[in-house]
């Protein structure tokens, strides 16, 4: 009888003590493309998310909580977005982090919205803080934002009249296309080849041969990864010999790691870069490096500024009220001197849009050589 009583006594010892060890620990969600076409991205997001992570739980976590990390793949498929932010939030995730690609952003942020849970995402796509959501917010510039600046480089600086425009055909693709056509349009630059692609496709020989043909002065191009790899090299074989512009996908060290030789004296804006002058992105560069074996494009930097935004708003509030975390965010300025893993000067505006210093670049000797820095935008 004493047996049992004490074995009653522990089972409800230990039941009244699980909510507090639960306690003991925030959870924060990412939904990312692990696999499918968007693996590169997704890899490098990931990442940058799990190195914050382990960072920020070294020094005694949030508030004096560990972060316990979870990671989602949504194989690169917007359905299986909704679901894990779904799942994310049902497992009471403190803020959902991701996804990467636009499409799956708009297929799964009213699920957050639903919540009132805010969700940093990774996406260029201008469309998804273009809805009214309160609780969606982008890590990296929008192709608004990032188009306006290409639009004058070619114009001020490359001195073109016109420009042969190539695309993939997704949200990230159709929203920048439409963007820069726009910023074209409004400094005269006529466009002399208008390419939509596939995404995931293989061959661009044709794509190349179409824009040698055509008279234009430089190449703007706008693709995922590996389609951008493939297209410099498609374009390398044909001998198209005209400058080559693009957004911070072009640039980064996976499209130069597969183009190679192809990728050389490429140029475009980057939003965030660890070629960067700015000693503490240079320095979370190695400590990235070291740890995954591999360079971070602007998705790690992406991932690793999120946690820290987080970390930030949560701090700022002094207690874990998720459903408040958006309202903490939104107009916010973060500074180093305030959360050192921010690691750029960073502004939520009110539609959750970000704010930040960016820079132009060159591929040189097969690495990103920054060539001019721009400003951050004033609202």
């Amino acid at each position: 009888m004493k047996f049992m009583l004490k074995a009653v006594a522990l089972a409800a010892a230990l039941t009244a003590a699980s909510p507090a060890l639960a306690q003991d620990k925030v959870k924060l969600v990412t939904i990312a493309e692990l696999s499918g076409p968007g693996a590169t991205a997704g890899v490098n997001w990931k990442s940058g998310i799990e190195l914050a992570v382990e960072e920020i739980n070294a020094k005694g976590g949030i508030l004096g909580r560990k972060i316990d990390f979870v990671a989602y793949d949504t194989q690169t498929n917007p359905a299986n977005a909704r679901a894990a932010v779904q799942r994310a939030i049902d497992e009471g995730t403190h803020a959902v982090l991701g996804p990467v690609y636009t499409g799956s952003i708009l297929a799964s942020m009213q699920v957050a919205q639903r919540a009132e849970i805010a969700q940093l995402a990774a996406g260029d796509g201008a469309a998804y803080t273009q809805q009214g959501n309160p609780f969606i917010f982008r890590t990296s510039l929008s192709q608004t934002a990032a188009m306006p600046k290409i639009a004058a480089y070619l114009k001020d600086v490359v001195k073109v009249k016109s420009v042969a425009v190539v695309w993939v055909n997704n949200d990230f693709g159709k929203g920048g296309h439409d963007a820069i056509v726009k910023e074209l349009a409004s400094r005269d630059i006529k466009v002399a080849a208008d390419l939509s692609t596939e995404q995931g496709q293989a061959d661009f020989t044709n794509d190349a041969i179409k824009i040698k043909n055509v008279q234009a002065d430089a190449v703007f191009v706008y693709l995922n990864e590996e389609e951008s790899a493939r297209l410099l090299v498609a374009l390398n074989d044909q001998k198209v010999g005209k400058p080559i512009i693009g957004e911070t996908t072009i640039l980064s060290s996976k499209v130069i790691e597969l183009a190679g030789k192809a990728a050389e004296g490429v140029r475009g804006h980057v939003g965030q870069t660890i070629d960067a002058p700015i000693p503490a992105l240079q320095e979370f560069g190695k400590r990235f490096q070291a740890r995954f074996n591999f360079l971070p494009d602007h998705n790690g930097i992406k991932g690793y500024m999120a946690v820290h935004a987080v970390k930030w708003a949560t701090e700022k509030q002094g207690k874990f009220e998720p459903t408040k975390l958006a309202a903490t965010l939104r107009g916010a300025t973060i500074t180093p001197a305030e959360e050192p893993g921010i690691l750029m000067e960073t502004t939520f505006d009110k539609n959750g849009d970000v704010q930040r210093e960016s820079f132009l670049a060159e591929v040189v000797d097969g690495r990103q050589k920054i060539i001019g820095r721009l400003p951050k935008i004033s609202n």
